[in-house]
């Protein structure tokens, strides 16, 4: 990419994160669209649909995947693995006894696909890798679990265990970074996905062995620099958070919140989280949202932070504010899904069923933990539109709420029994694009 071209796109960037990136509906680059929130206002979406109704298209997808689809005008893009062999059926429901510490004993396919918008069409679809894995996940998991990234000329694929593939839209390989094998916590896997920013591409790899943040130029594939951390198994993406006082890159640990500058040095950290970390950071009216919330622990805090931080701001006993965290909630946080600001709502969607609604602003209840009827268990993320809150279940299963200050549902969206929901839809113009076990549906008001 030109310099003019990464100056542009800095450009965009934090235009769209300071003016909640209307203009910028045809693009959904990353993980829960361009600023990371999962929020999609300038243009409704359906909020009724089935296996038929209001279905644009639907297509199959081979193997299995669990990565968020990504969308660059009318290219969309996603990975997935094929097992040659026999995969075991994922369970639907909590995710305890998943373990498998053995890797499958088959050869597998190492995928990534690009699809037209409009149509559904395969463009192309190409394996990057093949062979037998060199590390087990989690029975739930998959080899496809973290979300590739575009900057509008180039797709950036990770695969945790294998590699970082960067291709050009015609499916190009223009360079790879190696990532060895590396244990994780009771043989899960590895889940989070890497961002770009400014010309560079930022992957944090927290395992059992040696956690790093890594820097790559985004061009060349060479590395910039690599900065060791003193984490453990973790499942989080990291977020560039793009404030008012300077740029910094939010690393989740259940060690500590970390920040770094954009040359890999250390601005603040924060302790105080649960001991297994998943959730996407993000940042909406000023502050930065930070959550850690596995099942099994006492402490499953939310954190709202100010710019500015430097050094440790971890919280004294009995605390829940200081100078540079705004607020926190120090059982509030949910396990796999990332929390959602929705103007000053910020809502808690449960892995068991549950949703609850604060003040983004102060921390302030709005609406205690309320039970979606028949709600199973939730891995993906929430998003909202135009007034309205979606949280898909594991059973493909989508619960529409009224976006307000009082909990209501407004009725529920029902997809096939094969289509198990785990991957954070994304949402481009008026097009719903929702990933599930069997295929990709494209989700679109007919007229």
């Amino acid at each position: 990419m030109s310099p003019s071209r990464i100056a542009t796109m800095s450009v965009l960037l934090t235009f769209t994160a300071c003016s909640g990136w209307g203009h910028a509906q045809t693009q959904w680059p990353q993980f829960r669209g361009p600023v990371a929130r999962g929020v999609a206002e300038s243009n409704p979406i359906p909020d009724r649909w089935s296996t038929s109704d209001n279905v644009e298209w639907k297509r199959d997808i081979p193997g299995r995947g669990w990565s968020s689809p990504v969308v660059w005008n009318d290219r969309i893009f996603l990975t997935t693995v094929v097992n040659t062999g026999k995969s075991e059926e994922p369970k639907k429901g909590l995710y305890f006894g998943g373990n498998r510490p053995t890797p499958p004993d088959s050869d597998h396919e190492w995928r990534v696909m690009c699809l037209d918008l409009k149509s559904g069409e395969t463009q192309w679809n190409i394996c990057l890798h093949a062979g037998k894995p060199q590390s087990p996940i989690h029975v739930k998991s998959s080899f496809a679990a973290e979300t590739p990234v575009t900057d509008g000329e180039r797709i950036y694929c990770c695969f945790g265990s294998v590699g970082i593939f960067c291709l050009d839209f015609d499916a190009n390989e223009q360079w790879r970074y190696e990532l060895p094998p590396l244990p994780t916590r009771y043989g899960w896997g590895a889940a989070a996905s890497p961002v770009l920013h400014n010309g560079t591409l930022y992957y944090c790899n927290d395992n059992d062995q040696e956690s790093y943040l890594l820097a790559l130029d985004a061009k060349t594939g060479k590395e910039r620099w690599k900065v060791k951390r003193d984490e453990k198994s973790n499942w989080a993406t990291p977020y560039v958070w793009e404030n008012e006082k300077r740029t910094e890159i939010i690393t989740p640990g259940s060690g500590a919140i970390r920040s770094y500058d954009l040359d890999g040095n250390l601005l603040w950290s924060l302790k105080g989280m649960s001991s297994i970390t998943i959730a996407t950071p993000f940042s909406a009216n000023g502050l930065l949202y930070v959550s850690s919330g596995y099942v099994g622990d006492q402490t499953r805090p939310i954190y709202a932070i100010k710019p500015g931080a430097s050094g440790d701001i971890t919280l004294a006993s009995g605390q829940t504010s200081n100078d540079f965290i705004a607020w926190s909630l120090p059982k509030a946080a949910p396990y796999n899904p990332t929390t959602l600001v929705s103007g000053n709502r910020l809502y808690v969607l449960y892995d068991r069923g549950l949703v609850a609604c604060y003040d983004a602003l102060t921390g302030k209840e709005i609406f205690e933990p309320k039970r979606l009827p028949d709600g199973q268990a939730f891995t993906s993320s929430p998003w909202a539109n135009q007034g309205k809150i979606f949280c898909l279940n594991e059973n493909g299963v989508t619960f529409v709420l009224k976006d307000g200050d009082a909990f209501e549902l407004l009725h529920t969206n029902q997809l096939a029994e094969d289509d198990m929901g785990m991957a954070t839809p994304a949402i481009v113009g008026d097009h719903l694009l929702l990933r599930t076990a069997a295929r990709l549906y494209c989700i679109k008001n007919k007229p």
